[in-house]
């Protein structure tokens, strides 16, 4: 079983190395499938293996957009000015000025995420259920209602980056790494955090939170750390997504709430809630279903995704992963009574 793993994550590691070469009019797109996958991933920390479901993660990926756009103009201009009607032409940025700021700008987006989250986290983690995941909608909902007024940042307008400092080609090449190598690195530290006491913990909560708080555990702690370090990855994503786009815009690209909101959980019930690869598949099939449906239905792109969470919720209520688990549980080390007890007596 751990040669099959060894042999499924080395099969899986050179392939993102290569799709970009071997598919080279899909970069766009393929970095987009590194977006879900992440976004997915940090969802499911708390929805999936917690027991919160969220629908206002996308607060830290807009807020990560901002922030990195913020902290890289900052560094060479004055913001105000770089972003009012008279100033809007200046983007003159050196290489050096651009990746500086791109590098302190991406970092900077993830730890306030993290921090946003430990606000949010202690003034809405008394909510429970769909009063919970309403509480964060409302959150991400205000805060694209605020930044779209905040003349400071560019208002309803947008922010404009400066565009990548060399040939476009290499560009895609290069965001597509940085969304790459973030999923890469969570998609390591979530397969070591779940196996620890610590991924115990928030599993407990998830099962029923008044034992686990009886039983000694923290459970306040343990729902504000997971929910910062998701909020981390899903801000560094953000803050890459600005650049890759150069402009964006607060209500329709930041703060997409009925968008990417809604698509990174999607993913995870496709996929399977509460599993390590639930939301990686279920993030890939979404993408795949999505660019068909958006290229080949376009209007009623929207009445085939309803379609699909119709299907997910009805037939395959715990994801491809659970229903994988229940027809086919020798894929994943698991051995049934029956077919035990038939191989001792032979």
């Amino acid at each position: 079983m751990k040669q099959k793993k060894v042999i499924l994550y080395t099969g899986a590691l050179l392939l993102t190395l290569v799709l970009p070469f071997v598919m080279p009019d899909f970069r766009s797109q393929l970095a987009t499938l590194w977006l879900m996958i992440i976004v997915a991933l940090t969802w499911d920390m708390t929805g999936g293996q917690m027991g919160y479901n969220s629908l206002g993660n996308i607060f830290f990926y807009g807020t990560g957009m901002y922030v990195a756009a913020v902290v890289t103009i900052g560094m060479v201009y004055d913001v105000g000015e770089y972003t009012s009607a008279h100033g809007g032409g200046i983007t003159n940025f050196t290489d050096e000025q651009y990746f500086t700021g791109m590098f302190v700008g991406i970092i900077a987006a993830g730890f306030f995420c993290s921090a946003c989250a430990l606000v949010i986290g202690w003034l809405t983690f008394g909510l429970r259920g769909p009063y919970f995941a309403i509480g964060t909608l409302g959150v991400a909902i205000a805060a694209g209602e605020l930044v779209s007024n905040w003349d400071w940042i560019g208002g309803g307008q947008g922010i404009s980056l400066p565009v990548f400092p060399g040939d476009l080609e290499i560009g895609k090449i290069y965001f597509y790494f940085m969304f790459a190598g973030t999923g890469v690195l969570l998609f390591i530290f979530l397969s070591w955090f779940y196996r620890t006491r610590f991924g115990a913990a928030i599993n407990a909560i998830r099962d029923d939170e008044e034992k686990a708080d009886a039983m000694g555990i923290h459970t306040l702690r343990y729902k504000l750390v997971t929910w910062s370090i998701a909020a981390f990855f899903v801000g560094v994503a953000g803050g890459i997504t600005a650049f890759q786009l150069i402009h964006f815009e607060p209500l329709e690209t930041a703060y997409q709430t009925i968008n990417l909101g809604i698509f990174m959980v999607v993913c995870v019930l496709l996929g399977g809630k509460g599993t390590l690869w639930g939301p990686v598949i279920g993030a890939i099939l979404f993408h795949l279903f999505k660019e068909v449906t958006w290229n080949y239905l376009l209007g009623w792109q929207w009445v085939a995704l309803g379609a699909l969470i119709i299907v997910t919720v009805v037939y395959f209520k715990d994801g491809v992963m659970g229903y994988l688990m229940h027809t086919r549980p020798e894929w994943f080390g698991i051995r049934v009574e029956q077919k035990a007890a038939r191989e001792e007596t032979t």
